[in-house]
């Protein structure tokens, strides 16, 4: 079933993505007559899992720097858009470093990145038995992807890290091109990694952002991956502080930290793994 967005949010980075590829402002308008208009495309949808807790991405996923301007700059909502900017230079100056590790397997052209390791994850022969019984049993529901992860080439990179971002098309908001390379259905998603970075330097690679040319500085590490693992750890200056991870602007894990929510979240702050599958929705297109 096709799906066509109408931009009524803080970011709205997907309707930006669909309208800006067809050379189109984005507006509520221009975005009716998409749907309208009738023409399709397909979109990847990143599967997070943890256990047996499934969640569905069209966007992003975010840890670090990142997850904690989208989402502690909530109590600034009053002010609109200009909340993001707000805080992200609160956060600039108040720089925060986490501990943890992630792993992924690179697409073709980035296997240089990281050290080899193996998969350390669940099994997922014995994870997509147990889905393809569930499915049989109990109900029809799509669960994710049953992809054979311990078969492929997995790559791995060590912290400490200022953000980790994966996104999956090329805007993250209205005026933040997050991942110039992205494509919608070519089955990777965009790894944006920032390791260590001085200040005055992430203030002028954060003001690129409306245009993608950050991606072109020496701070960061970008690259396609088919799969990605994340394990989060606790801030660097103070151990007992950990983070968030939030995905489509949803918190989907929290940490012992200062934000609080009326929500718990859907999954603890702890390993989790992202799979592609590619094509896998359809979105109403400008053409």
């Amino acid at each position: 079933m096709p799906i066509g967005m109408i931009p009524a949010g803080t970011g709205n980075g997907m309707v930006k993505s669909l309208l800006h590829a067809a050379g189109e402002l984005c507006s509520a308008s221009n975005a009716i007559l998409t749907v309208i208009r009738g023409y399709k495309r397909s979109l990847d949808v990143a599967t997070i899992s943890q256990g047996k807790t499934r969640f569905f991405s069209v966007l992003m996923l975010a840890w670090g720097l990142i997850a904690d301007i989208d989402i502690e700059s909530e109590k600034y909502r009053w002010m609109g858009s200009a909340r993001i900017d707000f805080y992200a230079v609160q956060r600039v100056f108040c720089l925060r470093h986490y501990n943890g590790r992630i792993s992924f397997v690179p697409a073709p052209g980035f296997e240089d990145c990281g050290e080899p390791t193996s998969y350390h994850g669940e099994s997922t022969s014995e994870e997509s038995q147990t889905q393809e019984l569930s499915l049989k049993t109990e109900h029809h529901e799509y669960l994710g992807s049953d992809v054979k992860l311990e078969n492929m080439c997995w790559r791995t990179i060590s912290g400490p890290f200022v953000s980790i971002w994966l996104h999956n098309v090329p805007w993250g908001g209205e005026d933040i091109m997050a991942a110039p390379n992205a494509k919608f259905s070519d089955g990777y998603l965009e790894l944006i990694m920032l390791k260590d970075v001085p200040k005055l330097a992430l203030l002028s690679l954060m003001s690129n952002m409306n245009d993608g040319s950050y991606i072109k500085s020496p701070h960061i590490t970008y690259l396609k991956v088919k799969a990605f693992m994340l394990e989060p750890g606790a801030r660097v200056d103070d151990p007992t502080k950990e983070g968030i991870i939030d995905s489509d602007g949803e918190v989907i894990a929290r940490g012992n930290v200062t934000y609080t929510g009326d929500q718990k979240p859907l999954m603890s702050y702890n390993k989790l793994q992202i799979t592609v599958d590619q094509g896998l929705a359809t979105l109403f297109t400008p053409k």
